[in-house]
């Protein structure tokens, strides 16, 4: 299906068993729940799905899960970024067998490519697939970004069609923004700024908390959309409680644990990433008395 690339699209947790398993009854019905709160489209394998710690089997098997249950009612985006070129470039192809709709390509991390490197980079890999292609830059967790120069370069190659930036700089925000069109789309992936990147004219965010207050998320989106601009405002204030919450632990162990408490499938992250202790998960706990259960 066509995918329109404004809205709210969650940030998909995958859902594992006791034994990390992953748990595809849990994420059909993660899947099920967020499509039911009025999400725009799924992202799955992202930085909160655990990318980095599935195989390529898992990963693809995810994605065909994801747009089995989605059943074309929202689009799929699937992320397929990797270190090496020709990785992304295979995994890419292999992606497009499972029927998702485009696919996300984190910026190669560890190894502080340059700007030239990491143009050619997204060049080869957009001329290798036909899906629509969104960037994405997280420059605490992959150690480089692309800057403003190089975005606006490559936004002009047709098939990358936005960019998911998650760097919690404004200012930034606001200039990626300037590069916006009706066929490149500006997305945060920070979600204490989803109602300011609207005001400003941005298109929407990839949102991880959805997985855990999907309601409270849709409402920022709804709200704004309606111009209640007040109303959105205090929805994106109350994310507040449990964004500041991620500081309790390893990314996402403090998502799946909060999305469980509050209803949703979740499960543990996979090792090395700790459960939290009783001491946290009772901080956690109190946290979250603010939220409605979504179960």
């Amino acid at each position: 299906m066509a995918v329109n690339f404004r809205g709210i699209i969650p940030a998909l947790i995958t859902p594992m068993t006791a034994d990390e398993e992953v748990d595809e009854a849990g994420l059909r019905t993660l899947v099920e729940r967020l499509i039911g709160a009025g999400v725009h489209a799924l992202f799955v394998l992202g930085t909160n799905g655990e990318f980095i710690a599935l195989s390529e089997a898992e990963k693809l098997r995810i994605a065909r899960i994801a747009v089995d249950q989605a059943r074309s009612r929202v689009p799929v985006i699937a992320g397929t970024g990797a270190y090496a070129t020709r990785d992304v470039i295979e995994l890419n192809s292999k992606m497009r067998d499972t029927g998702v709709d485009a696919v996300s390509v984190i910026t190669p991390y560890f190894n502080g490519a340059s700007q030239p490197e990491l143009f050619t980079h997204y060049e080869r890999i957009v001329r290798a697939t036909p899906l629509p292609v969104m960037l994405y830059t997280i420059p605490a967790k992959a150690g480089v970004t692309l800057t403003i120069d190089t975005v606006r370069r490559l936004a002009e190659i047709p098939n990358i069609r936005g960019i998911k930036d998650s760097g919690g700089d404004f200012d930034r925000l606001l200039q990626l923004i300037n590069l916006r069109r009706d066929d490149f789309a500006v997305f945060t992936g920070t979600d204490s700024m989803i109602l300011w990147s609207l005001i400003a004219g941005g298109d929407g965010a990839v949102a991880a908390t959805t997985n855990a207050v999907p309601g409270v998320v849709m409402s920022i989106w709804n709200h704004f959309q309606a111009g209640e601009i007040e109303a959105a405002r205090r929805a994106q204030e109350s994310l507040r409680a449990l964004r500041d919450a991620f500081a309790l632990g390893t990314m996402p162990v403090v998502l799946k644990t909060a999305a469980a408490m509050l209803g949703m499938p979740a499960g543990p992250a996979r090792s090395p990433a700790q459960p939290l202790d009783a001491a946290t998960r009772e901080r956690l706990a109190k946290a979250l008395e603010i939220y409605p259960r979504v179960a």
